[in-house]
């Protein structure tokens, strides 16, 4: 008996129920979700291929590409497979504890792509308002000891939540009304105050979005007023160039984040809307920003051109 009632309190099992009320479109669904995850898992491959053979790209601003390429590998396979395991075979089931495992991945690997924005504007910062100082800055160990600092980071602030959400007792519905296990999704299945878990989370994407969000923006208006002191024309525009794809990578990232937060947050939103817009958030970013830094930055496209020439001889 008391067994049983551990079962219903810590259950062995949660159900993913994909997109809810949109069950019988989940295959079609699948379609662009699986052409994302190939863009994403191919793109940032072939860009990290290019960085370690092309002894052009072995600078701070290409080790910072090759973090945010890492990350989003690990950030769209975190929630791709088991999302196409509902889509394709309704295999909805998922144990708790992986259950919790990936909530850690995808909130870890989401406040690290964050730092790394913020890193990589901290590193646009340097080149053009201090170029002299560039490559003594930005040195190899303080580059590791950034991306170190990220991990402690992203580890430290999220470990909370699962740890936190295995302690609720779940004595109703075990089935989640999401297609992975955000970590709001999961707390609201339980049968208990969970007002500490809520603004934990709360508090958590706030600190981490404001803060890196401050900063970002910090470095950017000092930019701007850094380069609308140079009085060249071709060097104006050589400086904003440098900055359009991270620009466009940022507000990408943010804005889809903010929709999806928000979503979550107000009230009478129906639950497909938040789902979509929370797959789009973790996949968009990961598919596109190979193909936004491939087409923004020219280093990259002769780095590509060459090593695509010599692969076909």
């Amino acid at each position: 008996m008391l067994l049983a009632n551990l079962s219903i309190f810590y259950p062995s099992v949660f159900y993913l129920d994909g997109l809810p009320g949109f069950e019988w479109a989940h295959v079609w669904l699948s379609i662009p979700i699986f052409i994302m995850y190939v863009m994403a898992l191919f793109g940032n491959s072939f860009m990290l291929i290019l960085v370690v053979t092309e002894q052009r790209l072995h600078s701070p601003m290409y080790y910072f590409l090759c973090t945010l390429a890492l990350t989003d590998v690990v950030l769209a396979s975190s929630i791709v497979l088991k999302m196409l395991a509902i889509f394709w075979m309704n295999i909805k089931v998922i144990t708790f504890l992986s259950c919790l495992v990936q909530m850690f991945f995808i909130h870890c690997f989401t406040s690290m792509e964050s730092g790394v924005l913020l890193a990589m504007a901290l590193d646009r910062y340097v080149a053009i308002c201090n170029p002299l100082h560039y490559t003594t800055t930005l040195t190899n160990s303080l580059i590791v000891k950034i991306a170190i600092s990220l991990i402690i980071r992203g580890i430290m602030i999220v470990t909370p939540c699962p740890l936190m959400a295995s302690r609720l007792p779940f004595c109703q519905s075990h089935h989640i009304s999401h297609s992975y296990c955000d970590h709001m999704a999961v707390v609201k299945l339980a049968c208990a105050d969970t007002t500490i878990n809520s603004a934990y989370g709360l508090t958590v994407v706030l600190l981490c979005i404001l803060f890196d969000i401050s900063f970002i923006a910090m470095s950017y208006i000092l930019i701007l007023r850094s380069v609308l002191k140079i009085s060249s024309q071709i060097a104006k525009r050589k400086a904003f160039s440098t900055c359009t794809s991270h620009i466009s990578t940022i507000l990408m990232f943010y804005t889809l984040g903010l929709f999806s937060f928000l979503t979550h947050r107000v009230g009478h939103i129906e639950p497909y809307i938040h789902v979509i817009l929370s797959n789009l958030y973790l996949l968009i970013p990961p598919a596109l920003n190979p193909i936004i830094y491939g087409v923004k930055t020219k280093e990259i496209r002769t780095a590509a051109y060459n090593l695509l020439s010599q692969s076909a001889k």
